[in-house]
C-alpha cells in the first residue's frame, strides 16, 4: 500500500495527515513545537509508528510564510526552505525547521506549498498591491480542504487559532487574504496598533515582539508559552475573569469584522462561509464558533470544519498532484517533477 501525506506548519505544533489510495485516513499526528525544539520528539520516529517513509508516494508540505515561491514546487527545486527570511514570523522555536530537514534527509518525495504574498501572481492585483504578505502556506491547504469538502466555488474562510487569517475564494481560485498582522486578532498574534508603533519607535519592543503580543492575550493579560496561551485564556474566562471574557468577546468582534470586510469586496455571490482552526471550531467549553455563526449566518450558510483542516488539505493536495496529475490547485500552478 502506498500513502499520501500532508503537513500543517502551525504556530504551536507541526501536524500531519496520512491517507491511503482511497483517500481514507490512515493516521493523524501532531508534534508540539517546544518538544521538537528540545528533541523530545522527532518526525521520523513518529511517522514510523504508522508507515515506512519509502511507502509515501508524495508529501505536500507547508513551511513558515512560504514567500519565496509562488508555485507548488518540488522540494528539491526550493531554496532557503521557500522563505525570504524567518524574521517577522512571530515566536520562533526551530522545531519546524528540524522537521523540514528530517523530511529532506529521508528522501520522501515532496512538494512545498507557497504562501500568499506580493509575488503570488494567481491573486488579485489589489491584494498584492496592498499587502506584501497575505497568508502563510497552510492557509492554501485548509482552503483546498474546504473546497473539496463543500464544493463551494465562492467562499470566505476564517481560520481562527493563535492568529486569525481569512481567505476569499472566487470562481474556485484564491483571490486574496487578510493576514494576522493587519486584520483580526488571534489568541497570540494580532495587528500592530498605535501604542505598539510608539513602543517600536522608542525602542521598548521590537516589531516582532509586538506582533507576538498583539492578540487577545494582551487583553486577557496572559504572557505564557505559545502552546499554553489559549488554554489559559479559556480557563480564566470560565472562572469569570473580566479581562479574559472581554478578550473572547473582542476576538469574536474582530473576526466578524474581517468576514464582513471580505464579503463587502467580493465580486460574486458567496456560497458559504467556513470557520476552522482551534478557535473557529470551538464549541466547548466556550461556544466561539456558535457566537460567530450567529453574527454572520445572514450573509451565507456557515460550515464549521475541523482544526485538522490544514493537514488534511495538504494530504489531498499531495493525492491530487500524484494520483490525478493536477496542474493547478485553487489557481496555483503546480511545478512537480513526476
Amino acid at each position: 500500500m502506498k500513502y499520501y501525506m500532508g503537513m500543517d506548519h502551525g504556530t504551536t505544533a507541526v501536524s500531519f495527515q496520512l491517507i491511503d489510495e482511497n483517500k481514507d485516513e490512515v493516521a493523524y499526528f501532531s508534534l508540539n513545537r517546544d518538544k521538537l525544539s528540545n528533541d523530545e520528539v522527532n518526525f521520523k520516529d513518529s511517522l514510523c509508528e504508522y508507515v515506512k517513509p519509502n511507502d509515501i508516494n508524495l508529501l505536500a508540505m507547508t513551511y513558515a510564510m512560504g514567500d519565496n515561491i509562488n508555485k507548488i514546487t518540488s522540494i528539491k527545486n526550493v531554496e532557503n526552505k521557500g522563505i525570504k527570511s524567518i524574521n517577522g514570523a512571530g515566536r520562533v522555536t526551530g522545531g519546524g525547521s528540524k522537521v523540514y530537514d528530517e523530511i529532506l534527509s529521508l528522501n520522501i518525495p515532496s512538494v512545498l506549498i507557497p504562501g500568499l504574498h506580493r509575488n503570488s501572481t494567481f491573486m488579485d492585483d489589489k491584494f498584492r498591491a496592498c499587502y506584501s504578505h497575505c497568508a502563510s502556506s497552510e492557509k492554501v491547504s485548509l482552503t483546498y480542504y474546504a473546497y473539496k469538502k463543500t464544493g463551494w466555488k465562492n467562499m470566505i474562510i476564517a481560520d481562527i487559532s493563535s492568529n486569525t487569517v481569512s481567505i476569499l475564494v472566487e470562481d474556485s481560485k484564491i483571490r486574496g487574504a487578510i493576514d494576522a498582522c493587519v486584520g483580526a486578532m488571534g489568541f497570540i498574534h494580532g495587528p500592530i496598533d498605535l501604542e505598539m508603533i510608539r513602543d517600536i519607535d522608542e525602542g521598548r519592543r521590537s516589531a516582532n515582539e509586538c506582533f507576538s503580543h498583539a492578540g487577545i492575550s494582551k487583553i486577557a493579560r496572559v504572557n505564557s508559552k505559545v502552546t499554553n496561551t489559549k488554554d489559559i485564556i479559556i480557563e480564566k474566562a470560565l472562572n469569570n475573569d473580566n479581562n479574559a471574557k472581554l478578550a473572547i468577546e473582542s476576538l469574536i468582534m474582530s473576526v466578524v469584522m474581517e468576514i464582513y470586510g471580505l464579503y463587502g469586496i467580493s465580486n460574486n455571490r458567496i456560497d458559504g462561509i467556513i470557520l476552522t482552526g482551534s478557535g473557529g471550531c470551538m464549541r466547548k467549553p466556550i461556544d466561539i464558533s456558535g457566537q460567530i455563526t450567529k453574527k454572520i449566518e445572514k450573509l451565507a450558510p456557515v460550515k464549521v470544519l475541523t482544526s485538522k483542516s490544514g493537514a488534511i488539505g495538504s494530504s489531498l493536495i499531495a493525492y491530487d498532484i500524484y494520483k490525478n496529475r493536477k496542474e493547478n490547485i485553487m489557481g496555483i500552478e503546480v511545478d512537480y517533477d513526476y
